[in-house]
């Protein structure tokens, strides 16, 4: 899946106010309301798994934009915004930011009778989403943020956010439910910061047979993997290397390898799904598949606006509250008259697109322009 973006995303602390919060709801209820009226569900999935189009949406509700907040921010705002005109529309977030990320599988479950799909499918996505990029991609960021859009139809989208203390900065993540393949091999949509690392990245193309390899460790007897952590404790490896064994315990790795062993996973991905497996279990693999089989390991990093109301730091202007206020009436009435047949404002809004798409010189057979 090709990486779609770039994005810096400064650590910031504080809040939304109340008034721009409550504006931000209003105002993407009309704006995917709209989207919905106009391209379907599916369309507004595949626009937020695009990094600059979520930006651009972010920069539209006059949120900061080179603030990590506008991830949670914009994130919640749309949960508001659906969390009543979801049910006509079809489509549905799960999740947020620290415990309410936890909660995503049962609020998943709260939505099923809306559905005309298995909820299971989706809180399988939820969990291997969170978990490759908390554990099988180790780039120094920590998931804090995570949530699941959804439709009737059981397509997804992930956006989900980790941040790094050491150098206070956020990396978001774009998962696509209808373009993945395969959620161990090159699986996001976008990974966008612009701080690189050296991660152990366990899901790059070119990691196959370290996956391989880390799946069939897990098989062995327990007893065996801690006897060669041991040994291994006593080299001295390369000073580049970028898996430290003084990291690695393997006392603390000994209860998770009898339950690695007992479950017997016959792939990568279900070693991953493993409720014990976590990234220290996966360094401690990946080091011993290296060290024992030879089997390359990836260090790639996967990480490769404009706005129209203001912003919440008077950057680059305060929000205009009275144009803001007038661009939700506006949205509101045009999707409320297409509904009655009147479809002139909505096909104002397309060839305002088509006149931008053409004064920025984007080519003809470009896809459909977007309504932002």
């Amino acid at each position: 899946m090709p990486r779609t973006g770039f994005a810096d995303l400064p650590l910031h602390t504080g809040r939304a106010p109340r008034w721009l919060f409550a504006r931000m709801t209003a105002l993407a209820r009309e704006i995917v309301t709209a989207l919905v009226e106009e391209f379907g569900t599916g369309e507004v999935l595949r626009r937020l798994s695009d990094p600059n189009w979520f930006q651009a949406f972010g920069c539209l509700l006059g949120y900061d934009w080179h603030s990590s907040g506008v991830t949670t921010v914009v994130c919640g705002a749309l949960k508001e915004a659906l969390k009543d005109a979801g049910r006509d529309l079809g489509l549905f977030v799960a999740g947020g930011k620290g415990k309410a990320s936890r909660r995503t599988p049962e609020e998943i479950e709260a939505a099923a009778r809306h559905l005309q799909v298995d909820p299971a499918p989706l809180i399988h996505a939820s969990r291997m989403a969170a978990k490759v990029d908390n554990h099988a991609l180790q780039d120094g960021y920590q998931i804090y943020h995570h949530v699941l859009v959804f439709d009737r139809a059981g397509r997804w989208a992930v956006i989900q956010q980790g941040m790094n203390p050491s150098n206070r900065y956020a990396r978001r993540y774009h998962w696509l439910g209808e373009a993945l393949m395969d959620f161990v091999n090159e699986p996001h949509a976008a990974v966008c910061c612009d701080e690189r690392t050296r991660p152990l990245n366990m899901v790059a193309e070119e990691a196959e047979a370290a996956r391989q390899a880390v799946a069939e460790l897990s098989r062995e007897r327990p007893w065996r993997l801690l006897q060669e952590l041991q040994r291994l404790q006593r080299l001295r490896l390369p000073p580049h290397h970028e898996i430290l064994i003084q990291d690695i315990h393997p006392d603390h790795l000994a209860s998770i390898f009898v339950k690695t062993y007992e479950a017997q996973p016959s792939s990568f991905a279900e070693l991953l799904g493993l409720p014990q497996v976590g990234g220290k279990t996966i360094r401690a693999l990946a080091l011993l598949a290296e060290l024992l089989y030879g089997t390359p390991l990836s260090f790639r990093d996967p990480a490769r606006f404009a706005f129209a109301h203001g912003g919440k730091d008077h950057h680059p202007f305060p929000v205009d509250r009275a144009l803001y206020d007038r661009s939700i009436r506006m949205l509101r009435e045009a999707v409320e008259r297409a509904r009655l047949g009147d479809r002139e404002r909505l096909e104002a809004l397309r060839r305002l697109a088509g006149w931008q798409r053409r004064l920025f010189g984007l080519a003809e057979d470009a896809p459909e322009a977007h309504l932002e």
